[in-house]
């Protein structure tokens, strides 16, 4: 019963007016991100978080919170609708949640049939969306319930295992993953130790003392970075787009379609809740399960609409699946997420057990406000696919002042420092060579937002044992985190060593 109530107040913040417009604009600007090939999730709402920091000035601090983190929820599972877009008409993923959409999508655009192909991408997104909402208003509180018993020693681990999770299964070398989460640690302990004082790694630069500003290294690692790929390596889609014919799928269609759609939905949000697991993996395994248990699996990669509705419903319900370690335990587990995080702490709100009781208004804000984001998708993708579609030939020449602008402005205006800036380029840089040289962002942006809390549960772990590291294998369900991260880890490596093919995923 509470939970019904506690939906209701939700839906009734969800549905003022000023909360509706803010998730039209984020699911809006969400599917834009993910038409432009390149831009994806990750960029789009580490862009936004300022700019939504500047509109929700005038509100309360508490509602002010609400209604960014609705907009930037919206980008986020908005730019796993736009994803499907060009990789039907143009055979190139808006994001890499999206490859595998490339596989029949393209196929089908090609035999006249793209229309078909959007309208069922974006019922799957809705029934996905839809799915992964009802199960994040059904576990997430409990869930919280019970992390709130979690100790010190509990939840060191249980953020360990989170990391391990991410750079395990991150970009194509567990290595540099490891390198990338290790440098995101060592970024977030630049600043004044909390315990003690002490200023560390600050160099006697006073600017140093409150630590690196997470936007800024988010908006330069991925926007910025981007800007620099694209500019540096002239990296833009030329292909000739399909033509979108009939845009309602027949009722063949939408029959062939159920079954993968409610599979791909399922699926995709038990592995959204896996931290690491992400939407990329969620899209590869239901695409693989459809193959399997087809009864023509050679139909496959020839325009088969299972293998467009499989994997764009997998992607939606794994974006919504990763809302649940986010809320209920204060665990990203992958980049966007990551940055999502991050913008919770920039309104002094702390995700993980105690929100739900602190501020509900935000928690149960956020979650009736994706349900109504994903109608708002439904309704807005089904006429609007043409206009999308003419997106994707936006040129760059346009594009990329505008992405640098909202960088600057949006960076200086929270904190008006020139050394924002200046750290803003030298992460762009960073950004770029980093990607160039296939070195994963996601786990960067992770140690820095869970580097501040491991040091602190760890801190307050050992200060209960009188210094004893074993207080972290005496506790059961602390001992079961490290096991489990320690094989999520481990397992990938083996496997690469008897010459399996390892499905890693390069999502935010």
């Amino acid at each position: 019963m509470d939970t019904l109530q506690f939906l209701a107040d939700g839906l009734a913040t969800a549905f003022q007016w000023h909360n509706l417009m803010f998730a039209f604009i984020g699911v809006l600007i969400g599917t834009a991100v993910g038409v432009l090939p390149g831009i994806g999730p990750m960029s789009g709402v580490a862009l936004l978080i300022p700019v939504t920091a500047s509109i929700t000035g005038g509100l309360a601090p508490e509602a002010a919170a609400t209604s960014s983190i609705i907009l930037l929820a919206g980008v986020y599972y908005g730019a796993m609708y736009g994803g499907s877009t060009t990789s039907i008409l143009l055979n190139t993923p808006g994001e890499s949640s999206s490859v595998v959409t490339t596989l029949d999508g393209y196929q089908m655009a090609k035999q006249g049939r793209a229309g078909a192909a959007l309208s069922i991408s974006a019922i799957g997104s809705f029934a996905a969306g839809l799915f992964s909402v009802i199960m994040l208003i059904v576990l997430a509180e409990p869930l919280s319930n019970v992390a709130i018993k979690f100790g010190p020693a509990d939840y060191f681990s249980l953020m360990l295992f989170g990391l391990c999770a991410v750079s395990g299964l991150a970009g194509k070398s567990i290595t540099k993953a490891l390198i990338m989460t290790v440098l995101g640690l060592l970024l977030s302990t630049i600043g004044m130790d909390t315990v003690s004082g002490v200023a560390r790694f600050t160099f006697g630069i006073p600017l140093l003392y409150s630590g690196l500003e997470f936007l800024t290294v988010a908006v330069g690692l991925f926007a910025l970075g981007e800007v620099f790929k694209t500019i540096l390596e002239n990296e833009y889609s030329s292909g000739k787009i399909a033509k979108i014919g009939r845009v309602t799928p027949t009722k063949q269609d939408l029959k062939d379609s159920a079954g993968p759609i409610a599979r791909g939905s399922v699926l995709g949000f038990f592995v959204g809740i896996l931290p690491g697991g992400g939407a990329t993996l969620a899209s590869f395994f239901s695409y693989i399960l459809e193959k399997k248990i087809s009864k023509n699996p050679e139909s496959f990669g020839k325009g088969n609409i299972a293998g467009v509705a499989a994997p764009e419903s997998a992607n939606n319900g794994a974006s919504g699946g990763a809302m649940i370690p986010l809320l209920a335990l204060g665990i990203p587990g992958s980049g966007t997420t990551a940055i999502l995080m991050g913008a919770f702490i920039m309104y002094n709100i702390q995700p993980g057990p105690l929100l739900f009781e602190e501020h509900p208004q935000v928690a149960w804000g956020l979650i009736a406000s994706m349900l109504i984001g994903n109608l708002i998708l439904l309704i807005l993708n089904m006429p609007l696919v043409k206009v999308f579609a003419k997106i994707i030939q936006t040129p760059p020449k346009y594009l990329i002042p505008i992405i640098i602008a909202i960088s600057i402005f949006g960076v200086y205006a929270v904190q008006a420092q020139i050394f924002d800036l200046m750290l803003l380029l030298g992460c762009g840089v960073a950004g770029f060579l980093l990607v160039r040289n296939d070195y994963p962002l996601a786990p960067i942006v992770l140690g820095l937002v869970l580097g501040p809390m491991i040091e602190n549960n760890m801190r307050r772990a050992l200060t209960t044992s009188n210094g004893d590291f074993m207080i972290f294998l005496q506790k059961p369900l602390s001992l079961v985190f490290l096991i489990i991260a320690a094989l999520w880890i481990i397992v990938p490596i083996l496997l690469k060593k008897r010459g399996k093919e390892v499905v890693v995923n390069e999502e935010g």
